[in-house]
């Protein structure tokens, strides 16, 4: 994935909860739905996932470990940023063993951080 579908699909990630739109749920499950073809992750995997239970499957990981910080704070709703930036920002990039694991590692301290607005999609 590219640096700009990652920062989209952090996006799902902090929006997905919060959202009432329908247009949004819509652009939301076409991202979701690009996400898991081109990466085959089982949707069990994913639903484990919005509770906090990140299986170490490869394809769970996203394959980009650049993690554009200030481009994710810049897209979370207004009623989240006070939550949510801190830990963001916190967390960083938490390395792991490759940019994969690395992009893995960051997503499961953001949920540590703030489990009542984490969604995977």
């Amino acid at each position: 994935m590219t640096k700009l579908s990652y920062g989209l699909v952090i996006m799902i990630f902090f929006v997905a909860k919060s959202m009432a739109d329908d247009g949004m749920a819509e652009t939301l499950q076409m991202l979701h739905d690009t996400c898991v073809g081109e990466t085959g992750v089982a949707e069990d995997l994913i639903v484990e996932a919005r509770i906090g239970n990140f299986a170490d499957d490869p394809k769970l990981k996203i394959d980009d470990g650049n993690i554009d910080v200030e481009t994710i704070v810049a897209v979370l709703p207004q009623h989240i940023v006070g939550d949510a930036e801190p830990i963001i920002r916190s967390c960083g990039t938490v390395k792991g063993s490759d940019d994969c694991d690395t992009a893995f590692q960051t997503n499961k301290c953001w949920y540590n951080g703030v489990p009542q607005h984490y969604m995977l999609a």
